[in-house]
Protein backbone atom coordinates (compact mmCIF):
# COMPACT_ATOMS: atom_id res chain seq x y z
CA UNK A 1 0.00 0.00 0.00
CA UNK A 2 1.28 3.43 -0.94
CA UNK A 3 1.98 5.77 1.97
CA UNK A 4 -0.69 8.30 0.97
CA UNK A 5 -3.34 5.57 0.94
CA UNK A 6 -2.08 4.26 4.29
CA UNK A 7 -2.21 7.71 5.88
CA UNK A 8 -5.79 8.16 4.66
CA UNK A 9 -6.74 4.73 6.00
CA UNK A 10 -5.13 5.55 9.35
CA UNK A 11 -7.20 8.74 9.53
CA UNK A 12 -10.39 6.77 8.91
CA UNK A 13 -9.37 4.29 11.60
CA UNK A 14 -8.68 7.08 14.08
CA UNK A 15 -12.07 8.62 13.41
CA UNK A 16 -13.88 5.31 13.84
CA UNK A 17 -12.43 4.43 17.27
CA UNK A 18 -11.78 6.29 20.51
CA UNK A 19 -8.26 4.90 20.89
CA UNK A 20 -6.13 3.09 18.28
CA UNK A 21 -2.99 1.21 19.25
CA UNK A 22 0.15 1.46 17.13
CA UNK A 23 0.52 -2.33 17.14
CA UNK A 24 -3.02 -2.67 15.77
CA UNK A 25 -2.19 -0.34 12.88
CA UNK A 26 1.11 -2.08 12.21
CA UNK A 27 -0.67 -5.45 11.95
CA UNK A 28 -3.44 -4.07 9.75
CA UNK A 29 -1.11 -2.44 7.23
CA UNK A 30 1.70 -5.01 7.58
CA UNK A 31 4.37 -2.47 8.42
CA UNK A 32 6.71 -1.96 11.35
CA UNK A 33 5.89 0.02 14.48
CA UNK A 34 8.58 2.50 13.49
CA UNK A 35 6.72 3.13 10.21
CA UNK A 36 3.50 3.79 12.12
CA UNK A 37 5.32 6.25 14.41
CA UNK A 38 6.61 8.09 11.33
CA UNK A 39 3.11 8.12 9.82
CA UNK A 40 1.68 9.64 12.99
CA UNK A 41 4.35 12.32 12.94
CA UNK A 42 3.55 13.03 9.28
CA UNK A 43 -0.14 13.49 10.12
CA UNK A 44 0.75 15.83 12.99
CA UNK A 45 3.08 17.83 10.73
CA UNK A 46 0.20 18.14 8.23
CA UNK A 47 -1.96 19.76 10.89
CA UNK A 48 -4.07 16.78 11.94
CA UNK A 49 -4.63 17.03 15.74
CA UNK A 50 -3.47 13.55 16.72
CA UNK A 51 -3.16 12.94 20.46
CA UNK A 52 -1.25 10.14 22.17
CA UNK A 53 -1.54 8.42 25.53
CA UNK A 54 1.56 6.57 26.71
CA UNK A 55 0.93 2.85 26.81
CA UNK A 56 -2.58 3.27 25.39
CA UNK A 57 -2.61 4.56 21.83
CA UNK A 58 -3.49 7.40 19.49
CA UNK A 59 -6.70 9.41 19.15
CA UNK A 60 -8.14 12.36 17.27
CA UNK A 61 -8.76 15.48 19.31
CA UNK A 62 -12.47 16.20 19.77
CA UNK A 63 -13.93 18.53 17.17
CA UNK A 64 -11.82 17.34 14.25
CA UNK A 65 -13.65 15.66 11.40
CA UNK A 66 -12.66 14.27 8.04
CA UNK A 67 -14.25 15.28 4.75
CA UNK A 68 -16.82 12.80 3.38
CA UNK A 69 -15.27 9.42 2.66
CA UNK A 70 -15.57 8.11 -0.89
CA UNK A 71 -16.44 4.45 -1.26
CA UNK A 72 -14.85 2.08 -3.74
CA UNK A 73 -17.12 0.02 -5.98
CA UNK A 74 -16.35 -3.16 -4.02
CA UNK A 75 -17.18 -1.43 -0.71
CA UNK A 76 -20.48 -0.13 -2.12
CA UNK A 77 -21.27 -3.61 -3.49
CA UNK A 78 -20.59 -5.13 -0.06
CA UNK A 79 -22.98 -2.66 1.60
CA UNK A 80 -25.69 -3.38 -0.95
CA UNK A 81 -25.28 -7.14 -0.47
CA UNK A 82 -25.39 -6.72 3.32
CA UNK A 83 -28.66 -4.81 2.97
CA UNK A 84 -30.13 -7.80 1.13
CA UNK A 85 -29.09 -10.10 3.97
CA UNK A 86 -30.40 -7.74 6.65
CA UNK A 87 -33.76 -7.56 4.87
CA UNK A 88 -34.28 -11.25 5.75
CA UNK A 89 -34.03 -10.70 9.52
CA UNK A 90 -37.22 -10.36 11.57
CA UNK A 91 -36.76 -6.83 12.93
CA UNK A 92 -38.22 -4.10 10.74
CA UNK A 93 -36.48 -1.27 12.61
CA UNK A 94 -33.06 -2.69 11.66
CA UNK A 95 -34.14 -3.05 8.03
CA UNK A 96 -35.36 0.56 7.90
CA UNK A 97 -32.30 2.07 9.61
CA UNK A 98 -29.84 0.13 7.45
CA UNK A 99 -31.67 1.03 4.26
CA UNK A 100 -31.45 4.72 5.15
CA UNK A 101 -27.72 4.32 5.76
CA UNK A 102 -27.25 2.63 2.37
CA UNK A 103 -29.18 5.41 0.65
CA UNK A 104 -26.79 7.97 2.17
CA UNK A 105 -23.85 5.97 0.82
CA UNK A 106 -25.39 5.77 -2.65
CA UNK A 107 -25.97 9.53 -2.59
CA UNK A 108 -22.21 10.24 -2.55
CA UNK A 109 -21.33 7.79 -5.33
CA UNK A 110 -20.46 8.79 -8.86
CA UNK A 111 -23.12 8.38 -11.54
CA UNK A 112 -21.29 5.43 -13.12
CA UNK A 113 -21.10 3.69 -9.71
CA UNK A 114 -24.80 4.26 -9.11
CA UNK A 115 -25.66 2.66 -12.46
CA UNK A 116 -23.55 -0.39 -11.61
CA UNK A 117 -25.28 -0.68 -8.23
CA UNK A 118 -28.66 -0.60 -9.96
CA UNK A 119 -27.60 -3.60 -12.05
CA UNK A 120 -26.25 -5.45 -9.01
CA UNK A 121 -29.38 -4.69 -6.95
CA UNK A 122 -31.44 -6.60 -9.50
CA UNK A 123 -29.04 -9.55 -9.55
CA UNK A 124 -28.47 -10.25 -5.85
CA UNK A 125 -31.14 -12.30 -4.14
CA UNK A 126 -31.58 -13.61 -0.61
CA UNK A 127 -34.39 -15.87 0.52
CA UNK A 128 -36.78 -14.06 2.84
CA UNK A 129 -39.04 -16.48 4.62
CA UNK A 130 -42.36 -15.23 5.95
CA UNK A 131 -42.00 -13.48 9.29
CA UNK A 132 -44.71 -14.85 11.57
CA UNK A 133 -44.14 -12.36 14.39
CA UNK A 134 -41.91 -9.55 13.12
CA UNK A 135 -40.15 -7.32 15.64
CA UNK A 136 -39.91 -3.52 15.50
CA UNK A 137 -37.97 -2.73 18.68
CA UNK A 138 -34.31 -3.55 17.99
CA UNK A 139 -33.23 0.03 17.17
CA UNK A 140 -34.75 1.36 20.39
CA UNK A 141 -33.15 -1.43 22.44
CA UNK A 142 -29.72 -0.79 20.92
CA UNK A 143 -30.00 2.91 21.73
CA UNK A 144 -31.07 2.11 25.29
CA UNK A 145 -28.04 -0.19 25.72
CA UNK A 146 -25.61 2.63 24.93
CA UNK A 147 -27.63 5.28 26.81
CA UNK A 148 -28.06 3.04 29.90
CA UNK A 149 -31.80 3.75 29.75
CA UNK A 150 -34.44 1.72 31.57
CA UNK A 151 -37.12 0.25 29.33
CA UNK A 152 -40.66 -0.67 30.24
CA UNK A 153 -41.86 -3.68 28.28
CA UNK A 154 -45.08 -5.62 27.95
CA UNK A 155 -44.06 -9.18 27.21
CA UNK A 156 -45.76 -12.45 26.28
CA UNK A 157 -44.02 -15.74 27.11
CA UNK A 158 -44.41 -18.94 25.07
CA UNK A 159 -47.04 -20.03 27.59
CA UNK A 160 -49.07 -16.95 26.52
CA UNK A 161 -48.60 -15.54 30.03
CA UNK A 162 -48.53 -11.74 29.87
CA UNK A 163 -46.32 -9.56 32.07
CA UNK A 164 -45.24 -5.95 32.41
CA UNK A 165 -41.81 -5.09 33.77
CA UNK A 166 -38.90 -2.66 33.90
CA UNK A 167 -35.61 -3.88 32.45
CA UNK A 168 -32.05 -2.61 32.11
CA UNK A 169 -30.94 -3.67 28.58
CA UNK A 170 -27.37 -4.98 28.39
CA UNK A 171 -26.96 -6.78 25.05
CA UNK A 172 -28.61 -8.45 22.07
CA UNK A 173 -27.91 -11.49 19.93
CA UNK A 174 -29.46 -13.08 16.84
CA UNK A 175 -30.38 -16.77 16.63
CA UNK A 176 -32.90 -18.82 14.65
CA UNK A 177 -34.06 -15.69 12.81
CA UNK A 178 -34.92 -14.03 16.13
CA UNK A 179 -33.34 -11.15 18.05
CA UNK A 180 -32.92 -11.74 21.78
CA UNK A 181 -32.45 -8.96 24.34
CA UNK A 182 -30.34 -9.70 27.43
CA UNK A 183 -31.39 -7.46 30.31
CA UNK A 184 -31.41 -7.17 34.08
CA UNK A 185 -35.05 -7.64 35.00
CA UNK A 186 -36.15 -5.66 38.04
CA UNK A 187 -39.11 -7.96 38.55
CA UNK A 188 -36.93 -11.10 38.75
CA UNK A 189 -33.90 -9.22 40.14
CA UNK A 190 -31.62 -11.17 37.79
CA UNK A 191 -30.53 -11.50 34.17
CA UNK A 192 -33.25 -12.53 31.75
CA UNK A 193 -33.54 -12.99 27.99
CA UNK A 194 -36.46 -11.64 25.99
CA UNK A 195 -37.41 -12.44 22.41
CA UNK A 196 -38.02 -9.11 20.67
CA UNK A 197 -40.89 -10.61 18.65
CA UNK A 198 -42.76 -11.23 21.91
CA UNK A 199 -42.44 -7.64 23.14
CA UNK A 200 -45.98 -6.33 22.70
CA UNK A 201 -45.17 -2.77 23.70
CA UNK A 202 -41.95 -0.95 24.59
CA UNK A 203 -41.60 2.42 26.33
CA UNK A 204 -38.37 4.40 26.76
CA UNK A 205 -38.47 5.74 30.31
CA UNK A 206 -36.64 8.86 31.50
CA UNK A 207 -34.73 6.80 34.06
CA UNK A 208 -31.06 5.94 33.53
CA UNK A 209 -29.38 3.03 35.30
CA UNK A 210 -25.74 2.97 36.51
CA UNK A 211 -23.36 1.44 33.94
CA UNK A 212 -22.73 -2.22 34.74
CA UNK A 213 -19.69 -4.32 33.94
CA UNK A 214 -21.08 -6.72 31.35
CA UNK A 215 -19.57 -8.75 28.54
CA UNK A 216 -21.27 -11.41 26.45
CA UNK A 217 -18.27 -13.69 26.95
CA UNK A 218 -18.63 -13.64 30.73
CA UNK A 219 -22.40 -13.92 30.51
CA UNK A 220 -22.32 -17.07 28.40
CA UNK A 221 -19.57 -18.55 30.54
CA UNK A 222 -21.86 -18.11 33.56
CA UNK A 223 -24.77 -19.65 31.68
CA UNK A 224 -22.65 -22.65 30.72
CA UNK A 225 -21.48 -23.13 34.30
CA UNK A 226 -25.09 -23.02 35.52
CA UNK A 227 -25.99 -25.63 32.93
CA UNK A 228 -23.15 -27.93 34.03
CA UNK A 229 -24.10 -27.45 37.71
CA UNK A 230 -27.67 -28.49 36.96
CA UNK A 231 -26.28 -31.73 35.44
CA UNK A 232 -28.68 -31.28 32.54
CA UNK A 233 -31.56 -32.39 34.78
CA UNK A 234 -33.47 -29.13 34.63
CA UNK A 235 -31.72 -27.36 31.80
CA UNK A 236 -34.72 -25.41 30.53
CA UNK A 237 -35.29 -23.75 33.90
CA UNK A 238 -31.61 -23.29 34.74
CA UNK A 239 -31.16 -20.70 31.99
CA UNK A 240 -32.05 -17.06 32.77
CA UNK A 241 -34.78 -16.85 30.14
CA UNK A 242 -38.20 -15.32 29.86
CA UNK A 243 -38.65 -16.59 26.32
CA UNK A 244 -39.33 -20.25 27.07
Amino acid sequence: MKRLHRLTAILVKLQSKKIVQAAELADKFEVSLRTIYRDMQALTDAGVPVGAEAGTGYYLVDGYSLPPVMFTEKEANALLTASKIISTNNDQSLIDEYQEAVEKVIAVLKTTQKKKLEILEQRVFTYNRTKINPSTSLSVIQQAITDFRVLEIQYTKASKEFSKRLVEPLGVYFTNNTWIMIAHCRLRKDYREFRTDRIINLIETQELFPPKHFTLEEYYKLRYEDWITSEHSDYEHSLPKENQ
